[in-house]
């Protein structure tokens, strides 16, 4: 495959894993009422981990288990555990499309990333793209940020992007040895691991009690929606990606997340909205200007 042709297969990749993790917000939404934050979550990277552990030993073998670094994972898998229950706080505390509007921050916190740790330089392109990215997100909230609440809740989703762009981060650079399926496995068995000890010391300190068969059916499924297809399939994807493009550049898909929302919505019956779609459009545009599929000069400009 060529390198441009390969470029593109993983921006479609990373938007199909922002397109899966936004589904779970609706679903996410119909669970909080129903389950404790903390035991949600608990239960969403148990479930998510059940359901990618047998599948990758049945890929790629049970010798894969010996060359895991389960210890690493589980404290990768910490971060990403952590910035998953402050998204679930924070939905808590807001909605669907906050948490995916303080979500469109990311990028700003991969590429600072890249740029203390990898030291990546700051191009006219990365920079405008950006620009454009951020203003997307903006536009995207459909009519602005005046409705946009800056409290504590705000807070709590900010933190949430803060521990799982580390987190992902070092999935890839931490196992390298390791296939996207695989970091992304032991990563989620540690977020698992971190979120049930929390979830269960907190429910038998202090309550409440999660009750998990009063769900039934309904509840259930979106479950699994939150948990395998919003987290497990989409952080599979997503860590593809990151691979691929780094996480600055990965990251700057997630601020169409209110587009593919709003999307999810209409497909239940919800108004469309032309101003969320015009954000996603200055979203688009901003990854192509950033990875230099649209060149603003012969020369690369430095900053």
């Amino acid at each position: 495959m060529s390198a441009s042709k390969g470029l593109v297969a993983a921006n479609i990749v990373c938007m199909i894993s922002m397109v899966v993790w936004a589904a779970g917000l609706p679903a996410n939404s119909y669970l909080l009422p129903l389950l404790p934050p903390l035991s949600l979550s608990a239960a969403r990277f148990a479930m998510a981990a059940l359901a990618l552990l047998p599948f990758w030993v049945a890929v790629e073998g049970l010798g894969v288990l010996r060359q895991a670094g389960w210890l690493k994972g589980i404290a990768v898998g910490g971060m990403i555990g952590i910035g998953g229950l402050c998204v679930i706080l924070g939905q808590s505390l807001t909605d669907a499309v906050t948490v995916a509007v303080i979500s469109a921050t990311m990028p700003i916190v991969g590429i600072a990333l890249e740029v203390a740790l990898d030291g990546r330089r700051l191009t006219l392109a990365l920079v405008l793209g950006l620009a454009l990215a951020v203003i997307g997100g903006i536009v995207a909230l459909g009519g602005g940020v005046g409705g946009l609440s800056l409290g504590i809740g705000a807070l709590v989703c900010f933190t949430s992007v803060l521990f799982f762009t580390l987190g992902s981060r070092l999935t890839v650079t931490a196992f390298p040895k390791l296939t996207p399926l695989g970091q992304t496995t032991v990563t989620l068995v540690g977020a698992a691991i971190s979120t049930v000890i929390v979830a269960g010391g907190q429910a038998a300190v202090m309550g409440p009690q999660p009750d998990f068969v009063g769900l039934g059916l309904k509840g259930f499924g979106a479950l699994v929606v939150f948990a395998v297809g919003s987290l497990a399939l989409s952080q599979v994807l997503w860590i593809k990606s990151v691979g691929r493009l780094g996480i600055g550049l990965a990251a700057l898909h997630i601020n169409a997340a209110p587009f593919y929302v709003m999307l999810i919505l209409f497909a239940f019956g919800a108004p469309w909205n032309w101003t969320q779609a015009l954000g996603a459009a200055i979203v688009g545009l901003g990854v192509l200007v950033a990875q230099g599929v649209i060149p603003l000069a012969r020369k690369p400009v430095t900053l």
